[in-house]
């Protein structure tokens, strides 16, 4: 029997489930609705439930868990600390205590940006990379940091949090406070600001398509966001000497639309290095998260291997 190990991606709508060797390559995978509203443990259960049934599909062996969740997590005991309120009975969880105690293997949690940029550090986009900047352009704009070869979080966890940077004008945001990148790079700013200046309000999808259509307003907005997208890599270029970024989330498909002003304000502004700041879209899709929970327990496998 083969051993693998299952990456979890847990969202306020949707959980993917995959099943990868140990080299990351994806043995199967699962897509199913989240029990969001029921609780922690149903939330768990519902999907170690799907990991059950991968496994007699391929009677494989299970050697770790890695889960990638939304929202702000706590990855040394494993608790999800917030959370949207697209979930109930979610945050205070400790996760990875109820998965060890349900199948008897190790467990990790980190929030779904970080997975991401794991995700895509191990076997993705940067694949190998040792120093890079991670932006996903969702309904929000999350951040985190890889440097030298390792997630860098911070002492609060906080780290690489570009989306609530300020100074990208005066817009509320949903933190709170205003003028953070969220408010014209994710797709509720882009929402907003195009109903701004069109007086309509339409989703991020079409004003994608209406920019494309040589609509002037949904140009402008796109406009705005890929300056904002750029002089956040011109941050972390500045600050971390960090110049390579890659991009996921559904705002990063309209990479055709943000990319001349991106390249624009860059070319502007250039970093103080010299470096050249390049950007790579998502090449792992929909599996970033879950593979880069799976790539976080398979560390955490290695090591316990080696102190064995």
């Amino acid at each position: 029997m083969s051993a693998v190990i299952a990456g979890i991606d847990v969202g306020g709508t949707n959980t993917k489930v995959v099943l990868t060797d140990a080299d990351l390559v994806v043995v199967d995978r699962v897509d199913l609705p989240t029990p969001a509203h029921e609780g922690g443990a149903a939330i768990v259960g519902t999907a170690l439930d799907a990991v059950a049934g991968l496994l007699d599909r391929h009677g494989a062996v299970l050697t770790g868990v890695g889960v990638g969740a939304a929202g702000v997590v706590d990855a040394a005991s494993g608790t999800v600390l917030v959370t949207a309120n697209s979930f109930t009975g979610w945050a205070g969880y400790r996760v990875t205590d109820a998965i060890t105690a349900a199948v008897g293997v190790p467990a990790t949690l980190d929030n779904d940006v970080n997975a991401f940029l794991l995700g895509e550090v191990a076997t993705g986009a940067v694949e190998g990379e040792a120093d890079v900047l991670g932006m996903t352009l969702g309904t929000g704009v999350g951040g985190a940091l890889v440097l030298g070869g390792v997630l860098f979080a911070g002492p609060r966890g906080a780290a690489g949090e570009i989306g609530h940077v300020p100074g990208f004008g005066d817009a509320p945001c949903t933190c709170g406070q205003s003028g953070h990148l969220e408010t014209i790079a994710g797709a509720r700013g882009i929402v907003d600001r195009y109903a701004e200046r069109s007086g309509r309000r339409v989703s991020a999808r079409d004003v994608a398509d209406a920019a494309r259509s040589g609509d002037a307003d949904a140009v402008a907005v796109f406009r705005t966001a890929g300056w904002g997208v750029a002089r956040a890599a011109l941050l972390a270029a500045g600050i971390l000497d960090v110049t390579t970024v890659v991009v996921g989330g559904g705002i990063a498909r309209s990479w055709d639309l943000l990319a001349p002003a991106v390249a624009a304000a860059i070319a502007a502004e250039p970093p103080v290095s010299g470096a050249a700041i390049r950007f790579a879209p998502s090449s792992l899709g929909a599996d970033a998260v879950a593979l880069g929970a799976a790539a976080r327990v398979r560390v955490r496998l290695l090591e316990d291997a080696r102190v064995r």
